[in-house]
């Protein structure tokens, strides 16, 4: 079995090495791809990082346990859903029930003023950047949820604001599926609690 953790939208791999360095200690081994850099070759929307990723997915022979915060939890539902057979278990973080449109664009306002050596530290410029999150608008992860069959963990942080009640609607309409929130954590689990976060990981992975 191979387990990846997917990072999220302002994140790169790096963000999960306390999260794997704990799991790793533990004996469990995880793969941390670069989301931006296995879609280097591709003009950066969301569709085309999806088939980037898929195309990462099924370069493993085994099945798959996918661990995904933000960005990386809707590309894990994505995945899951066309490829039932190559997934045994996902764990979804701070994923929102719906897209946050209004929030979207506030927020592609502001990264237009921001520096661009905020974006080079992800490895992604910011004009990919704003092209990704404007691609993201129309994603209907209500439609995608309904078609998920194997077993899953809606993780959220008790601070996200953002997030939590969409954490609590996933889990209500997500079949095989349990809710853990995190207390005194906000959105980034693999930032904020990784020791928490990492114990949830390690002890699903253990029982799949």
């Amino acid at each position: 079995m191979i387990n990846i953790l997917v990072h999220g939208l302002g994140q790169t791999d790096k963000s999960w090495d306390r999260v794997k360095g704990i799991l790793n200690q533990d004996n469990i081994n995880v793969e941390t791809p670069n989301l931006f850099k296995i879609a280097k070759n591709y003009q950066l929307t969301y569709e085309n990082l999806f088939t980037a990723f898929v195309d990462y997915c099924n370069s493993f022979s085994d099945k798959l346990n996918l661990v995904g915060l933000s960005l990386g939890g809707i590309l894990a539902i994505d995945y899951a859903t066309l490829h039932p057979e190559k997934v045994n278990s996902i764990i979804i973080c701070a994923v929102p029930y719906e897209i946050p449109k209004k929030l979207f664009k506030i927020q592609n306002f502001i990264f237009k003023f921001m520096p661009k050596r905020t974006f080079d530290n992800i490895g992604i410029s910011k004009e990919n950047f704003i092209q990704l999150t404007n691609s993201m608008a129309e994603l209907n992860i209500e439609e995608k949820i309904s078609k998920l069959k194997c077993p899953t963990i809606v993780v959220c942080g008790e601070k996200d604001s953002a997030t939590i009640e969409g954490a609590k609607k996933l889990n209500e309409y997500i079949k095989n599926s349990e809710l853990k929130i995190i207390k005194n954590a906000g959105h980034e689990l693999n930032i904020d609690a990784p020791d928490k976060f990492a114990e949830i990981i390690k002890e699903f992975l253990v029982n799949k």
